[in-house]
């Protein structure tokens, strides 16, 4: 393994669909909401694929969520870091409420299981 490698950044892809979530959440935002959302990921692979609080925590397992917060827009991306310094992004949502939506999460596990089964997931531009 070549330990100067950078980590990168890939988007989760769904292996029954074919869709991938958290690409086209950003795709749908406004053009300042997406430049912070891409700075903050790629602050992420700067820093290894960890970040502590308040930019990033543990949620479950393997589970970890970046926090992007734009004026009043709540962005969360769930990630996890894999096998060949990948980071992958496995699902973004946008957070209304103080506690994090257990069926966010759900996804996000889902997500995650798909991904190791299947190993589906596209390069992050």
């Amino acid at each position: 393994m070549n330990y100067q490698q950078k980590y990168r950044a890939y988007y989760y892809k769904n292996s029954q669909t074919g869709k991938v979530p958290a690409l086209e959440y950003i795709e749908r935002l406004s053009k300042k909401e997406k430049v912070k959302v891409l700075k903050y990921v790629d602050f992420l692979k700067e820093n290894k694929g960890y970040l502590d609080e308040p930019y990033a925590k543990h949620i479950k397992d393997k589970i970890r969520e970046l926090r992007i917060d734009f004026s009043k827009n709540k962005h969360r991306i769930f990630y996890f870091t894999f096998i060949g310094k990948r980071i992958i992004l496995l699902h973004i949502f946008l957070k209304k409420t103080e506690k994090t939506p257990k069926q966010e999460i759900i996804k996000a596990l889902d997500n995650l299981h798909d991904c190791e089964l299947n190993k589906t997931f596209i390069k992050y531009e």
